[in-house]
């Protein structure tokens, strides 16, 4: 929570990461864009882009949803939460593997980031926004400050060791009832991941693939230079940029307290990114971290867990890993980053601090 903080977002879903400057791109068949997985995805192709390669792209995007969105009746992450304490639900074998991998993050953060996260997200109820049609289904059509009481009652069933795993069947099993899996801060990554694949089968050079502001640079320029990619300004309108990464073929993924949030009676801001350990969104006075990597997976479930660890804890995690940056962005104005991170500083209200 941040305590009278007033955005300027015209939305809470706003775009994270602004592509910018694509000097030496030649010039691609118009990008394409649908609301899938919660938010606008849009596909930019260049060179050799067809438009049977951008059907694939999004109905391989829409198939990701179908088994991983907590929100579709009938999903597979559907069907384990309503099994959660009776019974292991054999799924696809793309979630199985999504769910290792947050299992994986969840371990590896010290429980920072948790899968389990469900019953937290539904309680507070800060929803996601279609901006293209009616908004997707709120468990709470007003969001406001669950009690202490309902928050201690849901932080019993968050705990990602609770979640049991066969490899061999690919089963899951929630062990407790009303326990609830969240893919939220990992399936965009790995959708990106699955839309670069489809890409790179149909060996078109160089893409842009941007789920939401989870961005994945595919190929490099025809020039050789590096891509631009502007850091989304946490305190300006959506496109507003405090600077720019500069990256070869990377994904680079922002999480921020300007994504989805609520503003309550008294004037504190409470938005999406929970701290498992106490229920309440996490408040160590960043507002946003983004993780560059080869692997959109790895960015997406990294941003999140590090901004919930903050920034002492987080740039420790961050620097054990071989392919890992990031850049932190504070609420007395500073930056910062990580030591391999080629960034550039455009908005003269933030300072950049020294490595």
């Amino acid at each position: 929570m941040i305590r009278n903080m007033h955005l300027s977002i015209h939305t809470p879903c706003a775009l994270i990461l602004i592509l910018c400057a694509f000097i030496g791109c030649s010039q691609p068949i118009a990008s394409q864009s649908e609301f899938v997985l919660g938010t606008v995805c849009t596909i930019t192709l260049y060179d050799k882009g067809k438009p049977q390669v951008y059907r694939d792209i999004f109905d391989r995007l829409r198939e990701i949803d179908n088994r991983m969105s907590v929100t579709i009746h009938g999903s597979d992450i559907d069907r384990i939460n309503k099994a959660a304490g009776i019974e292991a639900v054999k799924v696809h074998d793309d979630l199985f593997m999504v769910i290792e991998q947050a299992v994986h993050y969840a371990r590896l953060s010290e429980g920072a980031f948790d899968p389990t996260v469900g019953p937290l997200v539904s309680l507070w109820g800060i929803g996601e926004e279609n901006p293209w049609e009616n908004p997707r289904e709120n468990p709470r059509e007003n969001p406001q400050v669950p009690s202490q009481d309902e928050i201690d009652n849901v932080l019993a069933l968050i705990n990602w060791q609770d979640v049991e795993l066969d490899p061999v069947n690919r089963t899951v099993f929630l062990m407790k009832p009303g326990m609830a899996l969240d893919l939220g801060g990992i399936a965009k990554g790995y959708a990106a991941d699955e839309a670069a694949a489809i890409i790179k089968r149909a060996r078109i050079p160089r893409a842009i693939v941007d789920l939401g502001g989870n961005i994945l640079l595919v190929g490099e320029k025809r020039d050789k230079s590096l891509w631009n990619v502007g850091l989304q300004n946490p305190l300006d309108n959506r496109g507003a940029y405090l600077g720019i990464v500069r990256v070869a073929e990377k994904s680079v993924v922002t999480s921020g307290v300007y994504e989805r949030y609520f503003v309550a009676q008294d004037g504190v801001l409470y938005h999406h990114i929970f701290s498992p350990s106490n229920g309440y969104p996490a408040n160590n006075g960043l507002l946003s971290v983004t993780v560059i990597s080869s692997i959109s997976m790895d960015a997406d479930a990294l941003s999140t867990a590090v901004f919930v660890l903050g920034y002492e804890r987080g740039r420790a995690l961050i620097e054990s890993l071989d392919d890992a940056e990031a850049v932190f962005v504070f609420d007395d104005m500073g930056v910062r980053k990580t030591f391999g991170v080629n960034f550039a500083l455009t908005d003269d209200d933030y300072l950049l601090m020294p490595d």
